[in-house]
């Protein structure tokens, strides 16, 4: 599987590139995201604003997250959102510097005071070994002072290329970071945010020859509740109970005053036996719902935000044009096929090119193909931990690396409870989720935002069923429904807010949100 999604990175990198270059974005003025997203798209076409150079001359080809932090120096200004890119260029460094100053014009950055505000702000931090830092003479960084200045500079740089020894100093840049933070008295306010597109895009005013960029806003990285609707008549939970508009839009409204800050809207069952719905009828059946809730009279219904589940990119792209704001893919791109194969590359070829060219997060789940095929439960290689890390990571990494990749922000990732995987697989996952994303030298999913769906799954039912351990026990065990596993789901959903999830995938929102309440009182998650 490596070796397949390896060749999408190295299938899509120019191969005449010359220069690896490190450049740090920032903005505070407008539409931060948008801005930053415009930004972007413009150093990817240079010959829109600098005719001598080619149209293919600059490649992004990793992305950092996205950070918001608080101004430093002249304080009374809005808090910025920062970031980092790598990119792959034929041309030398004064007519790179010349093309990110005409970006920074395009977008709409205006002569202001120094660490002043900014629509945008474009800084050539690294040009292959050599330290060529275009910020203000007064920005430019060293390890004796200006710490806080650093840091913004540095962990976007260790998102993408921990291991790199810096030119000048020597070392790597984690150990820089780590220095700089173990050294200094400052608390840097630098927060992981993931923005979210609205959709649909209104009739506005676009910049000339790049695709309309849709205006941002951020979702700071806290726990959030997303209610499960299945605009389907025969999912395993609760098939044909939301699969009318009407249904669907009382689920909806009832969700959201219930507590929910998402909506994931499925319009093709995933589980085992499910009938095969074509990409048209899957349409058919989500889009009027995304519709009905975007036009919804109640403000805070018509404003939710919304989640298309879905392997397919023509839904996907269809939903969000229709205003989701975010995709959620049960095979991560590579659609339904178990082993990957040439098939699945092009799956996740065309997959990522909408949602990069969308510009919505994706929650991107491990699984090992059709569940109504595959019952390969198998021993993961190191165990079920460092096996789903392995394998959902190879996947994250084709999918952000290498030209056309997916900004490193959007992604959520998510272990796949439920599939793929034995009941104690499940429950190793639930009580070591935590370890899934932490900061380790060698974890692809480092960092990133997690979402925990466990939500009435069958594991809960097989675990109801079996009777006391203890010959003496009096519970012999219980036949459930999904519906009647409430309890069940809600010590998963407290398990999952312990280990510090920032999503929570449920059905039964109010009692959930009551769950999420107490459990984050208690392990002191705002």
């Amino acid at each position: 599987m490596a070796g397949l999604l390896e060749s999408v990175i190295r299938n899509v990198s120019p191969s005449t590139a010359k220069h690896n270059v490190a450049i740090a974005l920032g903005s505070n003025l407008g539409d931060r995201f948008a801005n930053i997203e415009t930004a972007l798209y413009l150093i990817e076409q240079p010959n829109q604003l600098l005719a001598s150079v080619a149209a293919d001359a600059v490649s992004v080809v990793d992305t950092s997250f996205m950070y918001e932090t608080a101004p430093m120096y002249v304080t009374n200004q809005p808090r910025f959102a920062n970031c980092a890119c790598l990119v792959e260029t034929t041309i030398e460094p004064r007519v790179l510097l010349k093309l990110l100053k005409r970006i920074e014009t395009t977008v709409g950055r205006v002569p202001s005071i120094q660490n002043g505000p900014r629509a945008v702000d474009l800084d050539i931090i690294l040009y292959d070994n050599e330290i060529i830092d275009t910020r203000d003479e007064g920005r430019r960084d060293t390890l004796d002072g200006l710490a806080g200045e650093l840091v913004f500079v540095l962990r976007p740089l260790a998102d993408m290329i921990p291991e790199f020894v810096h030119p000048v100093h020597k070392k790597s840049i984690r150990t820089l970071l780590d220095g700089v933070i173990s050294q200094s008295n400052i608390e840097f306010p630098m927060l992981k945010v993931t923005p979210f597109a609205n959709y649909p895009i209104p009739e506005i005013q676009q910049l000339p020859g790049i695709h309309q960029v849709p205006s941002m806003e951020s979702d700071r990285q806290k726990l959030r509740l997303m209610a499960t609707l299945n605009a389907t008549p025969d999912s395993f939970s609760d098939g044909s109970v939301n699969n009318t508009l009407s249904a669907a839009l009382t689920y909806s409204e009832t969700s959201v005053r219930a507590g929910a800050d998402i909506i994931d809207i499925g319009g093709y069952s995933t589980r085992p036996g499910a009938a095969f719905v074509s990409p048209e009828e899957e349409c058919q059946r989500v889009v009027p719902v995304i519709q009905a809730i975007r036009s919804h009279e109640d403000q805070d219904v018509s404003s939710v935000l919304i989640s298309i589940d879905t392997f397919r990119w023509e839904v996907a792209e269809a939903a969000v044009l229709a205003g989701a704001n975010c995709i959620n893919d049960v095979y991560s791109f590579t659609g339904p096929e178990y082993p990957l194969t040439q098939t699945s590359v092009k799956h996740l070829l065309k997959m990522r090119e909408v949602a990069r060219k969308l510009a919505v997060p994706v929650i991107l789940m491990h699984s090992r193909g059709d569940a109504g095929s595959n019952k390969d439960y198998g021993q993961y290689k190191g165990g079920v931990l460092e096996g789903v890390r392995v394998e959902l990571g190879e996947k994250v990494e084709a999918i952000i690396k290498g030209k056309g990749g997916v900004r490193r922000w959007f992604v959520i990732v998510d272990p796949g409870i439920g599939f793929s995987k034995t009941v104690e697989a499940n429950c190793a996952l639930l009580r070591e989720a935590s370890s899934m994303t932490m900061n380790a030298l060698v974890n692809p999913l480092a960092g990133y935002p997690q979402l925990i769906g466990s939500s009435r799954k069958s594991f809960l039912g097989a675990i109801l069923e079996r009777p006391d351990a203890d010959a003496d026990g009096t519970y012999k065990g219980r036949k459930t429904q999904p519906k009647e596993r409430g309890w069940a789901t809600a010590a998963t959903v407290a398990c999952a807010v312990q280990q510090g999830a920032n999503v929570v995938r449920v059905h039964d929102v109010q009692d959930m949100r009551d769950v999420v309440a107490v459990a984050s009182a208690i392990w002191s998650y705002p």
